[in-house]
């Protein structure tokens, strides 16, 4: 803000402004030259999406699924269901006799806890004195194994800490530990004897070892050193193991070996089972407390055989059980295990089997449901009602497209409306806004070349003849024609009637008239020819406005934005010229004059004396 004008009176910050305005309408017409190309790139842009949705729908209609889509019925779905992919083949089937395959499953023979309930999230070893079987104690006979610890030196960091392992073997341990402790620069030894009576008193250089957990507690009176360790030992410590057997499609044997941790709990070993290749489904149940094994999969996978040398049948279950936590602990036993058997049932006449309840005859799923011995049955044909639906869908999305296309090259253009400055904005109301900036943008691309030739292409495609196999050759035996009233502009018409019995007469023919590659006589399905279109149309357009991924230098009207920036930016410098220019002139003019006031008081003094 510059205080100026005290000589003249006159208000020369708005005479400058006044002036500048005057100056600046070059710029003013800049500026709404390059909101008019960001405009017009928009909406290029905004035409390829509408093109590119069309180029995936036509992709889409140059597959055979789009037209081979098949109808399923059933005379019974409660006891048969059945689905077919396109490719499947046409037919009737007939089910009957039917048993459904059935899963394997054995339980518990009984309760398998004993005085006191198991708890499933607590650690096995902790309660094993809570399953009825003296298989889960340490005993004779007993479901639990040693194996080595090597345990490793333990920084003492409190006064209670834990073993690598618990479940301990006691008269394995050593009846003493030994605490290698810093003592200035040497190391001395403690002594500490070992007890596992959580009842004794834990008084001098006692320490209590609990054989369940593995955790180590010292006095509380006692102290040691920063950098004290336990020093390394070794000891027993229990664990178990047992082990599934089942079988895959094939017959072969699916081992799944498995591991009781002492910290694993019922709940845990039972995930163990649920997660493993071994296809068995495990749970508990609280009401009958009893533990449920289930196979995933129907059928029957490991059939009885004969034994030539003892000439005993052997194998047969489903589910083989070894080791003592699933024979005793559990109280599994493979006797009793029940299903496990095959679907059986007669298919158009013949008996057969299957080990799953859903099997595939000449691509058409077939899924059986409930045992009946009376027939159920299938019929496959064309679903000429989705095949109509979408070519249907197909000719009102080139409409829609067509309508859209066609109401941008048409636009009127109103050359009153010219983007609007900032200083204009605020002039007016938001509404206003809105209103003038929706005839500024009306008529970017009236008649726009690019658009007028893509409509014009894809009306070609349309009255093309394709050389198909069958007797069908144009669009216009299907039903599907331009419509007669001309302000349509070139939209399509269906005869439903017509395009439904087309369908169902020469589905091929129907087919090949959208999907026909391109032959030796150049025609190709209208599919095709309107996709090969569309994107020429966008690679065109993006030639011209670009995408989001290329720079202004990369397309047309990118360039020129670059071109109008450069102008704009070297304007607006020469305006900063001007101005400055004008100030100067001023401030010499009020020079000036303040020295001719000056001039003109000094002479009026003289005759006043």
């Amino acid at each position: 803000m510059r205080l100026t004008g005290f000589a003249s009176g006159l208000d020369l910050n708005q005479m400058v402004s006044d002036l500048m305005k005057a100056q600046r309408m070059p710029l003013n017409k800049l500026t709404q030259q390059k909101t008019l190309l960001e405009w017009k790139r928009d909406s290029y842009r905004d035409v390829n999406k509408l093109l590119t949705e069309f180029s995936n729908l036509s992709f889409d209609m140059t597959l055979q699924r789009s037209y081979s889509q098949k109808a399923v019925t059933t005379s019974n779905s409660q006891k048969v269901s059945a689905t077919a992919p396109p490719t499947a083949t046409n037919g009737t089937y007939t089910i009957s006799n039917i048993s459904p395959a059935t899963n394997a499953y054995n339980f518990s023979e009984g309760a398998i806890s004993g005085s006191q309930k198991v708890d499933l999230t607590k650690s096995i070893w902790e309660q094993r004195g809570n399953f009825d079987s003296s298989a889960a104690r340490v005993t004779s006979g007993s479901m639990w194994k040693t194996e080595n610890v090597e345990q490793g030196e333990i920084e003492l960091s409190g006064q209670s800490i834990k073993l690598d392992k618990g479940a301990i073997h006691g008269s394995s341990f050593p009846e003493k530990l030994f605490i290698s402790e810093p003592n200035g620069e040497e190391i001395v030894t403690r002594e500490f004897v070992v007890t596992f009576d959580p009842n004794e008193e834990l008084t001098g250089n006692k320490v209590f070892i609990n054989r369940d957990t593995g955790e180590v507690k010292f006095n509380s009176e006692v102290d040691f050193a920063e950098g004290s360790k336990i020093n390394s030992f070794s000891y027993n410590s229990y664990y178990s193991e047992f082990k599934i057997t089942t079988y895959n499609q094939n017959g072969e044997s699916v081992v799944g070996d498995f591991r009781i941790e002492p910290t694993d709990s019922l709940n845990s070993i039972i995930t163990k089972i649920n997660n493993s290749d071994v296809g068995v489904t495990a749970f508990y149940d609280e009401g009958t407390d009893k533990i449920m094994f289930t196979r995933k999969e129907t059928g029957d996978f490991n059939p009885t055989v004969l034994d030539e040398e003892t000439g005993e049948y052997v194998g047969g279950k489903e589910m083989e059980l070894e080791g003592l936590f699933l024979t005793d602990v559990l109280k599994l036993n493979e006797a009793n295990e029940e299903g496990g058997e095959k679907a059986t049932f007669t298919l158009n006449g013949m008996p057969t089997e299957r080990n799953s309840n859903s099997f595939n005859v000449n691509g058409i799923t077939f899924n059986l449901h409930e045992a009946t011995t009376d027939p159920v049955t299938i019929t496959v044909n064309n679903d000429t009602d989705k095949t109509f639906d979408t070519i249907k869908n197909y000719v009102d999305k080139y409409n829609e497209l067509i309508e859209k296309l066609n109401g941008m090259i048409s636009e009127p253009v109103y050359r009153d409306y010219k983007p609007l400055s900032d200083d204009e904005r605020e002039t007016l109301s938001e509404k206003q806004q809105e209103q003038w900036e929706e005839r500024a943008r009306s008529g970017l691309l009236r008649n726009d070349s690019i658009i007028s030739s893509a409509l014009n292409q894809m009306r070609t495609a349309f009255y093309s003849t394709i050389n198909t196999s069958g007797d069908i050759k144009q669009l216009a035996q299907l039903g599907i024609t331009t419509s007669t009233n001309y302000r349509e502009k070139g939209k399509l018409q269906i005869n439903e009637a017509k395009l439904r019995e087309a369908i169902a007469n020469d589905p091929n023919a129907v087919m090949e008239l959208f999907t026909k590659a391109k032959g030796e006589d150049g025609s190709q399905g209208i599919a095709r020819s309107l996709r090969e279109t569309v994107q020429g149309t966008i690679r065109n357009i993006e030639a011209r406005a670009g995408n989001s991924a290329r720079t202004n230098q990369q397309f047309t009207i990118g360039r020129e934005m670059i071109n109008l920036d450069q102008r704009i930016s070297s304007f607006e410098q020469r305006m900063q010229r001007v101005e400055e220019r004008y100030w100067r002139q001023f401030t010499a003019m009020e020079k000036a004059i303040q020295q001719s006031n000056s001039q003109s008081t000094q002479l009026m003094s003289y005759f006043y004396q």
